[in-house]
């Protein structure tokens, strides 16, 4: 009798499935609220307003800052002008809102009728005054956070390459100096800025929310390190300077075509490292930059000692358990490595879409934490077929399975624990003091299925299961 072999190396597989995740234009969702004097204008049908309005909630004490550019048949047959239609919706919102930015955001019909998006918004953006940034968010080429991805990719163009102020006078225009410095005296912040190590210009890019900002800010600045800037900034008039030369790294490990306009149009310097989810990547990621800059880190491992101290509750309860993620939001890596830290066993690691270049640090995590936690790896399969991915399930009887929203409910019919992989997106999940939020969610199932025990119900969820 033979002992099955572990792999001694990660394996990759291509289901070829088609993306059965999340629309991307839901980007539009976080990405208004982050940039605060954007408008956003969805080129899409009544299908893609609908979405909107079931995935963003009804606004009610609030106008939001996007709409919707209805295509109707006579725009699809092309009996109709789009220019003189776009115009008359962008000259709306010019009167109505007056934003510093419109970003228009192409959906599968605009792509399918080969409507020309990048070619009518130069001129329009001459004649109305306004930026027009295009981004494609279309179900058919990207998944589902990638939508973002799009949109940040546009506005790396637009960054200035060359700082319009004076320095001193830069740094005050500068949204994080601002969020920083609030309250305080000149002499407290010119001792602050004394307490940075002489290093080149650093900009990170991905959007989240102020208070996220400010915690890896601050995470960065107690090893001396200053960051330049933000892309997304809260504001498109505070976009960060990008210069040849500077250094870039990222927060989410969707962001591979904001990463390659980067280096290729902006010509910045990439940090490859594995991204601030947990406190085992909070610390490589702060770990990675300090090494590029050659700064010996200090008191990470107190900090991180104290992180998992304050998560043993939660840890308690997924240790020794499984996942199987089906893959939606392109996250699954990160987390994955973070819940084998957690001490879960992970049978597979769907994801849409994988570029292995930009999570090479992030891989190369995931394969030395599942070592040093003497975890079986993971397998990887990117464009997962969920048919077969069910079978799997199955087969496998994992104790949780984080999906899309579609899967949830026939799985839990099955008497299978879900979780729904789109929470994470909208949640707070980055940076040292974050984590915690991202096991409250992973064991939101676990403990239900507990106190259903308790109240007896669960040989009741077991008997219509069978039915």
């Amino acid at each position: 009798m033979t002992v099955a072999q572990q792999p001694e190396a990660l394996s990759f597989e291509c289901e070829t499935g088609n993306y059965h995740t999340f629309c991307p234009i839901s980007c539009v969702a976080w990405l208004y609220q982050k940039i605060e004097d954007s408008f956003f204008l969805v080129i899409g049908t009544k299908t893609c307003g609908y979405f909107l309005q079931n995935a963003m909630g009804v606004m009610i004490f609030a106008e939001p800052r996007y709409a919707m550019a209805e295509l109707e048949e006579g725009d699809i047959s092309a009996q109709l002008n789009d220019y003189e239609e776009l115009k008359r919706l962008c000259l709306q919102i010019k009167r109505d809102r007056n934003p510093s930015v419109i970003v228009w955001i192409g959906t599968c019909t605009t792509e399918i009728i080969k409507t020309d998006l990048e070619g009518l918004a130069p001129k329009l953006e001459s004649e109305i005054g306004i930026p027009i940034v295009v981004a494609r968010a279309n179900g058919l080429d990207y998944a589902f956070t990638q939508g973002e991805d799009t949109v940040l990719a546009a506005m790396a163009n637009r960054c200035p390459d060359k700082a319009p102020v004076a320095e001193t006078e830069k740094s005050e225009r500068n949204a994080i100096a601002k969020l920083l410095n609030f309250g305080k005296k000149k002499e407290d912040v010119a001792q602050d800025e004394s307490e940075y190590v002489d290093h080149p210009p650093l900009v990170l890019f991905g959007s989240l929310p102020d208070p996220v900002v400010t915690q890896l800010t601050l995470e960065l600045k107690k090893q001396g390190i200053k960051v330049s800037g933000w892309l997304p900034a809260k504001r498109f008039t505070e976009l960060p300077v990008l210069e040849e030369g500077y250094y870039v790294a990222g927060v989410n490990p969707f962001l591979s075509r904001t990463a390659t306009t980067l280096m290729r149009r902006r010509k910045c310097k990439l940090i490859s490292a594995p991204f601030p989810i947990g406190p085992d990547g909070t610390r490589a990621w702060i770990e990675k930059i300090c090494s590029v800059f050659g700064i010996a880190p200090k008191g990470l491992d107190e900090r991180e000692a104290q992180i998992w101290a304050g998560l043993e509750d939660y840890v308690k309860l997924i240790r020794g358990k499984s996942v199987f993620f089906m893959g939606d939001n392109l996250l699954e890596v990160s987390q994955a490595r973070f819940l084998i830290r957690c001490g879960m066993t992970v049978h597979e690691i769907g994801i849409p879409y994988m570029d292995k270049r930009y999570q090479a640090a992030e891989l190369a995590l995931l394969e030395k934490t599942c070592q040093e936690m003497n975890s079986p790896l993971p397998r990887i399969v990117e464009k997962p077929d969920n048919y077969n991915q069910l079978q799997r399930i199955y087969e496998l009887k994992p104790d949780l399975v984080i999906t899309g929203m579609a899967h949830a409910n026939p799985l839990e019919a099955r008497g299978i624990n879900t979780k729904w992989s789109v929470e994470f997106t909208f949640a707070q999940i980055h940076g040292f003091t974050n984590a915690r939020d991202m096991l409250e969610l992973v064991t939101r199932p676990l403990r239900r299925n507990n106190n259903l025990k308790d109240l007896g119900w669960d040989k009741l969820v077991r008997e219509e299961a069978k039915i």
